[in-house]
């Protein structure tokens, strides 16, 4: 099954690469990213000037005066061509923004404002009410001050029914004296 014994793969798996092998990779590596980059920044200059030869043509001075002027027409006109095409880019740009910036609004919308996770903080009322209204502000939460006073009437006939109750336990025994419990309610 396998060209080695199970104890020599397991081996090899284990090994790990030198730290000089590893040096020389790294370092082969970074060689070849630095030719990369040189490549692009030529390939980027060759560009540049395959477009300016392309789009800006050797200058060549006429002789006469007429001709100048209408070399000068000639270029006045390109340069207002470029504006006109400048000035669509920037207000479609500006308009790129400012639906991204509401699409940006819209996801923050959607996502919903995330509450941060509130600190349990021990605090009487009276420090919190301090906290909030100032220093200059002397409130105590002393709730109880704040009660109505109540007095309790205690009503006449509660005090006989309430008396002793051996009393009328002769009275109640028997279906007789259930009788007139309910009577006298």
């Amino acid at each position: 099954m396998y060209p080695f014994g199970k104890k020599q793969e397991s081996k090899m798996s284990e090994k790990k690469m030198s730290s000089s092998r590893k040096h020389h990779l790294k370092s082969v590596m970074l060689q070849i990213a630095k030719d990369l980059l040189e490549a692009e920044a030529i390939e980027a200059v060759e560009e540049k000037k395959r477009y300016m030869d392309e789009s800006c043509p050797a200058l060549d001075l006429p002789g006469s005066l007429v001709e100048l002027q209408e070399m000068c027409k000639t270029i006045h006109h390109q340069l207002d061509k470029v504006d006109e095409e400048r000035y669509d880019l920037a207000g479609k740009v500006g308009k790129c923004d400012k639906e991204i910036d509401d699409l940006r609004i819209k996801v923050v919308e959607i996502q919903g404002i995330k509450k941060p996770a509130l600190k349990k903080v021990r605090m009487s009322a009276d420090a919190m009410l301090q906290a909030l209204l100032g220093s200059k502000h002397k409130v105590t939460m002393d709730l109880r001050s704040n009660l109505k006073q109540v007095k309790k009437e205690v009503k006449e006939d509660d005090k006989d029914t309430v008396g002793d109750w051996r009393k009328n336990i002769d009275d109640k025994a028997g279906m007789d004296g259930r009788k007139k419990m309910f009577e006298a309610a």
